[in-house]
């Protein structure tokens, strides 16, 4: 009901009234759409953050890649693995790998062969033999040159000999005496003719004329 001071001065018909109605209907709808869309654009906001920090991320990962595919492939050894093993031959083993690795990738020695003469724990060399269950392979100047052993004396014990027992075996000079002397010194000694290779300047070919005039 109208207030007594207008009646009789205002009069709203049926149709005034819903025209009231629907302006205030639309107001109310204008300023709940206002409010809605405010929270909508306060909530949307922070997705845009990770969206452009993994677009960030995803290129160094796609350029290093290839390069680590490379690396990978590089770092390899590749060594023949013969004598008294299941599967002799080539085998392509990780760096860093040791004797047992490729014995293991060789099928293993085959039943009753005598390991003892193998270094298992030394570090294989990209390239070398390892030779397993048969003495390493000698050469025919070997046999020729006039050294301890050759005409049946006692061999030269690698853990005991002095700097002039040494430089008396085939293809040992001073340097390479020295080496040996060096080696034993920081390793405590040698266990297996073959460790010879872990010293520096000595080779297959040079272990294969030292072998059969040496011991431990």
């Amino acid at each position: 009901m109208l207030p007594a001071t207008l009646r009789g001065r205002v009069s709203l018909g049926p149709a005034q009234l819903t025209v009231v109605a629907l302006v205030v209907a639309l107001g109310l709808a204008v300023t709940c759409w206002w409010v809605v869309r405010g929270d909508a654009d306060r909530l949307e906001a922070p997705v845009l953050e990770p969206t452009g920090a993994a677009l960030t991320t995803e290129g160094p990962l796609s350029d290093a890649s290839p390069v680590a595919a490379q690396a990978s492939a590089a770092a390899t050894v590749t060594v023949d693995v013969t004598g008294k093993v299941r599967r002799p031959g080539i085998v392509v083993l990780d760096t860093g790998a040791r004797v047992v690795d490729a014995l293991e990738a060789a099928g293993g020695a085959r039943r009753g062969v005598d390991l003892s003469g193998l270094n298992l724990a030394r570090v294989l060399v990209d390239g070398e033999q390892v030779v397993v269950g048969e003495p390493p392979p000698t050469t025919l100047g070997a046999a020729a040159v006039p050294s301890p052993g050759a005409s049946g004396g006692p061999l030269v014990n690698l853990n005991t000999a002095t700097q002039a027992e040494l430089e008396a075996l085939p293809e040992v000079g001073p340097v390479t005496a020295q080496a040996i002397l060096s080696w034993r010194a920081e390793h405590g000694g040698f266990t297996a003719v073959d460790e010879l290779l872990e010293v520096d300047g000595i080779g297959d070919a040079t272990l294969g004329q030292l072998a059969p005039f040496v011991t431990v």
